[in-house]
């Protein structure tokens, strides 16, 4: 049976009546055909999911009464903080999307000396909504019950020196093979532009504290690398098992 979640960003509690947005309920009745006594699973971002049944359904709105919260499933105990130089098209939104899935904690979009794409204030804010729904609708297909932090394009030296982590890692194809430190709690991971970083950018990642590091014989896609670098640590620090 098929196990239709649904992101709402209402603060839910249980044994409640709550109306769903347009978006969601467009879904639900449109594409979906669901309807009145349909169950389904809703989450707010916080943690933690309600099933929930459907009361009232019309062309844009969707009732629902919800039962009490479940658990969920939990985050990974290693939390990583993404970094990512922002790409054209949809490679953006690829990265957002599988770094989502891969259990990242939160994604701050950079601006670095190769980056084509520049936003003004207007394109930011539809740029930084856009993404968020990316996010959100990443957290309803892949189980996730909290939503992973987005935070404004940001300057490569500025997030450089504001980030925190146990452990700090620039991927570059130049830099060193895997790393033999102990389990970190926390990670910030910059991946770079198409063009890669400049050499002055991995310098000063590494005076802030990062570590150059590369994933293997082959130079990654912007798309890829920080993707697969995700699926590594994961494996070898959080909860992706084989």
């Amino acid at each position: 049976m098929r196990n239709t979640r649904i992101f709402t960003p209402q603060e839910l509690r249980g044994d409640a009546d709550f109306e769903l947005e347009p978006a969601p309920s467009r879904h639900l009745a449109r594409a979906l055909r669901m309807g009145v006594g349909d169950t389904l699973t809703l989450f707010d971002g916080r943690g933690g999911e309600y099933p929930a049944t459907i009361t009232a359904v019309a062309r844009n709105r969707v009732a629902v009464h919800t039962g009490g919260c479940a658990e969920g499933l939990p985050e990974s105990p290693l939390r990583v903080h993404l970094g990512i130089a922002i790409s054209r098209g949809e490679r953006m939104d690829w990265v957002v999307q599988k770094s989502t899935e891969l259990g990242v904690g939160a994604i701050t979009p950079l601006y670095t000396a190769r980056t084509e794409v520049r936003l003004d204030a207007a394109r930011e804010e539809k740029k930084l909504s856009h993404w968020r729904q990316v996010i959100a609708s990443a957290c309803e297909q892949c189980g996730r019950c909290a939503l992973p932090g987005l935070h404004p394009p940001t300057a490569l030296a500025d997030w450089l020196h504001a980030v925190e982590a146990d452990a700090k890692l620039v991927l570059h194809p130049r830099g060193e093979e895997g790393s033999g430190a102990g389990p970190p709690g926390s990670v910030a991971l910059l991946a770079g532009p198409e063009g890669g970083f400049a050499d002055e950018e991995v310098d000063a990642a590494v005076s802030a504290g990062f570590s150059s590091l590369r994933l293997g014989p082959r130079v990654l896609r912007t798309e890829t690398a920080p993707l697969a670098a995700l699926a590594v640590l994961q494996a070898r620090w959080g909860d992706l098992r084989g």
